[in-house]
């Protein structure tokens, strides 16, 4: 990030840098088509929404959304563990620099999960559910399911913001051992 803004700064007029860490139109972007989604495909039902912190911009822009449709939706953040992790797109934010979009008030929760729960996840949701996410939405069901087994009740979105295709190569959809 910081030699992307070295490289924009030094030679505007041969990089470009769109800076979707403190642009608010990322966020903005969430608030006007996830957030209205959300409330029109669960009739308004949601009472929890989870979703990975990587610019922040789903959180941020959908989470103020849900808020000002219903102060009691739960909005839960979700990050990696550790600042040495491998949940791609993802901030461990204590050790990261911080988006300028980011508004740590905002979510009423934070769950941290670890790269290895993350993997195992999404391959569970390749074999069992038929679902080829990347390795972050896999990071979300972990939270997700984190989340649920404290509730007596609810409605639970998770944002899954990554399919698996550009992780063909990864170690997650190398062959495992007997019972993974």
């Amino acid at each position: 990030i910081l030699k992307a803004r070295e490289l924009a700064a030094a030679e505007p007029e041969l990089y470009y840098y769109a800076d979707q860490y403190n642009n608010p139109a990322s966020w903005h972007a969430h608030y006007h088509t996830t957030g209205p989604e959300i409330i029109a495909q669960t009739a308004g039902q949601i009472t929890h929404l989870v979703a990975g912190l990587g610019t922040a911009g789903t959180m941020i822009g959908t989470g103020r959304y849900l808020k000002k449709y219903s102060t009691d939706i739960a909005l839960v953040a979700v990050q990696p563990d550790a600042a040495f992790h491998g949940i791609e797109g993802w901030k461990h934010m204590a050790s990261s620099i911080q988006p300028g979009i980011y508004d740590a008030a905002l979510p009423d929760r934070q769950l941290a999960v670890r790269t290895e729960d993350a993997l195992l996840a999404t391959r569970r949701l390749a074999k069992e559910e038929g679902l080829f996410v990347g390795i972050s939405a896999g990071a979300a069901t972990v939270a997700a399911l984190q989340l649920a087994a404290t509730m007596q009740a609810g409605h639970i979105v998770v944002i899954f913001a990554d399919s698996g295709y550009k992780y063909l190569s990864d170690r997650m959809w190398q062959p495992q051992p007997a019972g993974i």
